[in-house]
C-alpha cells in the first residue's frame, strides 16, 4: 500500500473522510497498487470456473472499479462485456486498460441499486463490492441483478471463508470495521465499507427470495481449511423465477457507451 506506486497515508486519510464516490475518484489512479483490488489469483480461478459453465454471450461487471473483473468477462464472453460503476475516476482508469483484442467493451456510470439496463446479460460478476452496501440494501441490489439477467443467466462472485475468531486476520477485519463505524458516527457523508457485515447465510436467503437458484463451486486453487471446507468458493446464482422482494426503481434500457 505504501510502495512508490500506492497511495500515501495522507491520501488514504483524505479519501476515507470523503463520500464513497469521491473517495474512489481520488483513489482511482493508484487503486491497482492497493490491497483493496481483488488479487489476480482469485480473478484467474474465477475465470477457470466460469469457463466450465459457459461460454456466455454478454457479461456485466457490477461495481467494476478499474476493470479487473472485465478481464475475467473477456475470457468467458463471446460478444460484449460492460462495466458499471458510480465512480467516474475508476471508470476513467478502466477505459484506459481495455483490451483491444477482446469482445466489445462498454462502460456505464450508474448506481448499482438502479441499473440502467433491461434483461441484456447472460452473466453478471462482482468482485469485492458487497462491503459498500448495508445488509438491508442487498435484497434490492440482487433484484437489480436479477432484472438485468436473461432467463437462465448467472450471477457469480467469489467468497473467501471468514477468518477464525481470535486469528490475526479476524482481529484486523474487526478493527477496521470498528474504525469505520466510529468514523460514520461522527462524520458526514458516510463511507460505507464494512468487511464483516456480509454473512453467507443471509446472503443466500436473499438470493433465493429474489428468484435465484444458488450453487457453490469450490475454487481448489486455494486449498482447504483445517475442517476440510474450501478456503474460497465461487457463488453462482442462476436466474430462475420472477423476483419476490426488493424491487428497485424502474430503469430504461440503454446502450453501453463504447470504451475509449
Amino acid at each position: 500500500m505504501f510502495s512508490p506506486e500506492g497511495p500515501r497515508l495522507r491520501e488514504l486519510a483524505v479519501q476515507v473522510m470523503s463520500s464513497v464516490e469521491r473517495g474512489y475518484d481520488l483513489l482511482a489512479p493508484k487503486f491497482d497498487h492497493t490491497p483493496f483490488r481483488t488479487p489476480d489469483s482469485v480473478l484467474d480461478a474465477t475465470a477457470v470456473a466460469l469457463r466450465r459453465l459457459g461460454p456466455f454471450d454478454s457479461g456485466l461487471d457490477l461495481c467494476c472499479g478499474t476493470g479487473a473483473g472485465m478481464d475475467v468477462l473477456a475470457r468467458v464472453c463471446r460478444r460484449s462485456v460492460t462495466g458499471v460503476d458510480f465512480s467516474a475516476g475508476m471508470l476513467g482508469v478502466a477505459r484506459e486498460r481495455t483490451r483491444p483484442d477482446g469482445p466489445t467493451a462498454g462502460w456505464v456510470r450508474a448506481d448499482a441499486r438502479a441499473l440502467p439496463f433491461g434483461p441484456a446479460f447472460d452473466l453478471v460478476v462482482s468482485f469485492g463490492a458487497f462491503g459498500h452496501f448495508l445488509p438491508r440494501e442487498l435484497p434490492g441490489l440482487f433484484t437489480q441483478v436479477h432484472r438485468v439477467l436473461r432467463p437462465g443467466g448467472r450471477f457469480a462472485f467469489p467468497m473467501v471463508a471468514p477468518p477464525r475468531p481470535g486469528s490475526l486476520a479476524y482481529g484486523m477485519l474487526l478493527g477496521f470495521d470498528v474504525v469505520m463505524r466510529v468514523r460514520n458516527a461522527v462524520w458526514r457523508p458516510p463511507f460505507v465499507m464494512y468487511y464483516r457485515a456480509l454473512r453467507f447465510g443471509a446472503l443466500q436467503r436473499d438470493l433465493v427470495r429474489t428468484g435465484f437458484r444458488v450453487e457453490l463451486h469450490p475454487l481448489p486453487e486455494f486449498g482447504q481449511r483445517p475442517d476440510g471446507s474450501p478456503r474460497v468458493r465461487l457463488v453462482v446464482a442462476e436466474r430462475t423465477a420472477e423476483p419476490r422482494v426488493g424491487r428497485g426503481p424502474s430503469a430504461v434500457p440503454v446502450r453501453p457507451r463504447p470504451a475509449g
